[in-house]
């Protein structure tokens, strides 16, 4: 047997052998111990801004004259809005509606054909202190109809941060505490997710920011609640 034939077998024997035996397997890893908990923050701001639906129905036998009351009336709204200091950019004209109407007798036959216009304003307003004082000065300019008033912040970006910072501390609060309690030792931060729970809330047990007792309609603009949750696994040793 030649020696070229012979490391030729060798190498056929080789790869035959390798074929057989499969791939090696990796060696099995433990699990990673984890504990996942959960916390939430809260924080606590003054409103400083409110939004209102101020509407104007009107009714006329003709569309032109149930027009021209609403276009008079909701005018008068928006005159006395400026008046108050509202910007006119703050003030949006959110719903038109012209409706046939009809008013029926006794016997079911008609006895009035009419037309209904509904004028709906969205308006911004930014200094609550007048906030009463400004329904009262609708209302008397025409308004018959104020649905919807709420409250925010305008700026709710470091509100938000501090949740955020509070729902991560109080996570890693729950976090130590239990380890402790199990006689563990918390490792790496393995996932971290945080959340924010929507708008401001209203918080109906404050004191602050309430208008003034002497207002015409008064109102309580109370406190607001941004809240942040957080949702983070550790490690554990």
């Amino acid at each position: 047997m030649s020696k070229k034939f012979s490391v030729l077998l060798v190498a056929v024997l080789l790869v035959s052998l390798l074929a057989a035996c499969g791939p090696i397997a990796p060696a099995a890893q433990p699990p990673v111990r984890q504990i996942n908990v959960s916390g939430s923050g809260k924080v606590y701001v003054v409103p400083d801004v409110a939004y209102i639906n101020i509407g104007v129905h009107t009714e006329a036998d003709t569309v032109t004259e149930a027009l021209s009351k609403n276009n008079e009336q909701a005018q008068a709204i928006a005159d006395a809005l400026k008046g108050m200091g509202v910007d006119a950019k703050d003030i949006q004209t959110t719903a038109f509606n012209v409706y046939p109407q009809q008013e029926y007798g006794m016997d079911g036959t008609i006895v009035r054909r009419y037309f209904s216009v509904d004028n709906t304003l969205y308006v911004k307003v930014r200094d609550l202190q007048n906030l009463g004082k400004l329904l009262d000065t609708v209302v008397r300019s025409g308004a018959n109809t104020i649905n919807g008033i709420s409250f925010d912040v305008l700026d709710r970006a470091a509100a938000e941060k501090e949740a955020r910072a509070l729902a991560i501390a109080d996570a890693r609060a729950k976090a130590e505490e239990i380890a402790a309690a199990a006689g563990l030792t918390l490792g790496e931060i393995q996932t971290l997710n945080v959340y924010a729970s929507g708008g401001p809330m209203p918080y109906y047990d404050a004191k602050g920011g309430a208008m003034a007792a002497q207002m015409e309609v008064p109102i309580a603009a109370g406190q607001m609640v941004i809240t942040a949750d957080a949702n983070i696994t550790y490690s554990i040793k």
